[in-house]
Parts: structure tokens; sequence; C-alpha cells
């Protein structure tokens, strides 16, 4: 994995790194509770949070959005005192949102692990099976040192609808648009409107992934996006359905040092099914 040639690593942790620094970290595996009982990286707490979506991102339910990730973060341990290393099978939407939710609760030193169980095992660690149920977990015992709080809330680097309509005028604002084709070109259907934001670059997310579903080099994600005038210079609102895919995206343009980049929070899951978003559907012949 090529982590080490990327010019900021804030968020991204590779499988020797952590190898190295395990102890010392909090683990949370975001998979299917399935996959965390077949085999997970020893210490690692489970969380799925798959399906927690918001679908109005104005202000009142936006807080309370975030409001229900920080107490789900804090009763699995999570405090700004201590590191979190969040993984997947691979380089996932699932830890990729993760990592992001965290960034936005204010979160000083969260990170994904690059390439996840696949890359883990690959470099010779092993994964440990669940043998017993875990403990229930008890929001009201052993509190974090320091808690995640409203007032570390870091609301620029996501997006809201108001954020995104702003922008679809804004010269100096590049959407991009990391769904698949189907969903970019209106042909798949996941919500009352199809299509996608005017003037939005569709750059599918997992395009800046390897085979093993790792990041690739610094230079081939560099150029992908700016071969689609995704550039440093710009302000860069990735956008999916839920904000997963998106999320994604965000570490990737972070990691290249994009210093401006915003998950749009609700996605296509909010901005498909408003009658006042703006919509085109995109020639099907390109």
């Amino acid at each position: 994995m090529p982590i080490g040639d990327f010019p900021d690593k804030k968020y991204l942790i590779d499988a020797r790194e952590l190898g190295e620094q395990r102890g010392a970290v909090t683990l949370i595996d975001l998979r299917p509770a399935e996959d965390f009982a077949l085999g997970h990286i020893e210490g690692s707490k489970h969380l799925d949070l798959y399906g927690i979506s918001l679908n109005d991102s104005s202000e009142a339910p936006l807080n309370s959005f975030l409001a229900i990730f920080r107490t789900l973060f804090g009763i699995r341990g999570v405090s700004r005192d201590r590191p979190v290393v969040i993984y997947d099978h691979d380089t996932g939407e699932r830890a990729a949102r993760a990592v992001w939710l965290l960034a936005v609760l204010g979160h000083p030193d969260v990170r994904i692990l690059d390439g996840g169980t696949q890359a883990w095992t690959a470099s010779s660690q092993r994964l440990v099976r669940l043998t017993a149920p875990p403990p229930p977990v008890d929001p009201t015992k052993a509190p974090p040192t320091r808690p995640l709080h409203k007032r570390t809330l870091n609301l620029e680097l996501l997006a809201t609808r108001f954020d995104v309509h702003r922008a679809i005028e804004d010269e100096h604002t590049v959407i991009v648009d990391v769904r698949r084709e189907s969903e970019y070109r209106g042909t798949e259907k996941r919500a009352r409107r199809v299509g996608t934001i005017p003037g939005a670059v569709h750059i599918f997310w997992r395009n800046h992934l390897d085979d093993q579903g790792a990041f690739r080099s610094a230079e081939e994600i560099r150029n992908l996006y700016i071969s689609k005038g995704v550039t440093p210079d710009k302000t860069v609102i990735p956008f999916c359905h839920g904000g997963y895919r998106s999320a994604n995206t965000f570490l990737a343009l972070k990691s290249l040092g994009y210093p401006r980049v915003r998950n749009y929070v609700a996605s296509w899951g909010e901005w498909g099914n408003r009658d006042d978003s703006k919509i085109i559907v995109p020639d099907p012949n390109g």
C-alpha cells in the first residue's frame, strides 16, 4: 500500500504502522456483526453504523444526527485523548464515513486502516474469532476522559444542501458525483427523482482504489482528479447517496493535501427526494 507517498497522512495508517501502535489506539471495526464475529483485529470494538443516514441537512436535524454519533462513539470508549483507527474489509465506504464523522465531531487523531482486514492479514497479522458474546455497553460507566462535545465540531468538513445550492453557481467550487454511472445518468433509481446536480463532475469513488481495495499511489489519484478539473485551488464537494462513498473521496483528496473538501452529508438521499433541488439528467450518449 503506497500511503507513504501521500503529502498528508492525517487520516491514513497502514497495516505495518498499526501493528506497531495497536496497543496505543482505540480500534473500531465497522464491518457487519457476523464478519466481526468470524475474525477481527484483537482489541477491536464493533460498531455498525450502516443505515443511519440523514435526509434533511437543515440545522436542527443535522445537530440531532451528529449527536447520535457522538453518543455511539462515546459509549465505545472513543475520547479525544486517544488515537482511533477504524477499519473495514478494505479501504471501504463504511470505515471512511466513520473516520469522516469523527473528524467532523472534532476528534484530533482518527485514521482509516488502508486496505482494511485484507491488508492486515496480507501483512501476516492475524484476526481473532469472537468466542463469547461481548459485554453489554453501559453508557453510564467509565465515560471517556475527554469526550467529544458539540463545541468541537468541524462543520467546515461537511456540506449541507444549502452549501450545495450555492456551489452550483460558484466557479471556485467543484461538485463531484462519486456514485455509479447508472445513478449518475438516472437509469438507476434510488430516490424519487433521478439524475445529478448541475455541473457535477462524475468520478466513481472506487476509481482511486486498487484491485486490493487500498488507495492507489498519490500520483495516480492526483492525476485522476486533476484530469477532471478537480484541483486543489477549489473547494470540493463530493456526494453519493448517503455520504458513505463520498466520505472515501473526502479522505483521498484530503490525503493529497486538498485544503477545502466538504462531504455532502445527506447527499442524493436528500437532494433527489426534494422538489426544490436543481437536477439534470445527463445525456445517455455522454
